[in-house]
């Protein structure tokens, strides 16, 4: 969520119009986040004020599109707590701004908490396992753009700019991914949209109460233990160090599986899942760092926090899931 894309509140004066939404009285942009152009809209209809959030997709395509937005409709319908794709007149959810693609969700309320204790992780917990199975009968179909076949076209991208020892890890442990991917226990994991991408400052809280998860410009269809793992690697760690806070992570897998329960081939692929979540960040912002886009607003990720991660998963068996 940075700014490429500028656009003024001028532009979009007359671009709202074919949306149910009133006027627009004030349009903010987002700084955090590195994939596409957002903002804060404030709108007014019948005396009152309300925000919203507007997107244009730097990289996704009006064809890629309606499965994020439709998954975020389809999770809302179904009772877990995210934003609400809002339709135009014509009942579009993906309209052109500036000839790129463009939407417009509702804000959620509360904040980020960039601190969490077990009681966050736990809300986080359980409403991950809600929305794995609320997405179980989503109709659209769309891989996780960022999985390994992703990590096999990057690598060799960035290989070139990390010094030797990081480039033997980075290829050491895209190795065993691929092997890991090909075993059988990885054949008989849960599949389903996930978020990939559930961060602390993808999910907003008002106190300990969760009020929803957000951004998900990521989803795709993969394995649901590799969103929960993607998810611990974030939310139940020591930031300085990566290594894992075990009365977080035992908040987050225990709330999740007394709502989704864990099966045996994923309590057995737990520590390479972990492993996987590190290692797509790690790579990810190696790419962002070394091949960076110009953007208003954008710094990019520093790539040794999930260098520091992978290290500590693999150095170090994390709590178990059950």
């Amino acid at each position: 969520m940075a700014v490429f894309t500028p656009v003024s509140l001028e532009d979009v004066t007359q671009w709202i119009t074919q949306f149910p939404l009133g006027q627009a009285l004030e349009l903010k942009g987002i700084s955090s986040g590195i994939e596409n152009s957002n903002f804060f809209l404030t709108t007014e209809r019948n005396g009152e004020q309300h925000q919203y959030v507007l997107t244009i997709f730097e990289n996704l395509s009006f064809e890629q599109l309606p499965f994020y937005l439709n998954l975020m409709r389809h999770l809302a319908e179904r009772g877990v707590a995210v934003p609400a794709p809002v339709a135009n007149d014509k009942g579009e959810l993906i309209v052109a701004l500036h000839g790129k693609p463009a939407a417009i969700v509702t804000k959620l309320e509360g904040q980020s908490q960039m601190s969490p204790q077990p009681v966050h992780c736990a809300a986080v917990g359980a409403m991950l396992a809600k929305m794995h199975l609320a997405g179980q009968d989503y109709a659209l179909k769309q891989p996780n753009l960022r999985g390994l076949a992703w990590w096999h076209e990057t690598t060799p991208e960035v290989l070139p700019f990390i010094p030797e020892d990081k480039a033997h890890l980075l290829k050491a442990e895209v190795h065993f991914q691929d092997a890991f991917a090909a075993c059988d226990v990885h054949k008989q994991l849960q599949v389903g949209p996930i978020h990939a991408d559930l961060f602390r400052n993808n999910v907003m809280f008002d106190g300990e109460r969760l009020t929803g998860f957000f951004d998900f410009y990521f989803a795709g269809c993969d394995t649901w233990l590799f969103d929960v793992a993607v998810t611990v690697n974030d939310w139940c760690i020591d930031l300085d160090t990566g290594v894992l806070d075990t009365a977080r992570v035992r908040a987050l897998v225990d709330a999740y599986h007394a709502v989704r329960p864990f099966t045996a081939a994923e309590h057995t692929a737990w520590q390479p899942m972990l492993r996987a979540g590190a290692l797509r960040f790690w790579l990810s912002r190696l790419y962002d760092f070394y091949r960076p886009r110009e953007a208003e607003m954008l710094t990019p990720h520093d790539p040794g926090h999930f260098e520091r991660i992978l290290r500590e998963r693999i150095a170090t068996p994390a709590p178990e899931l059950f």
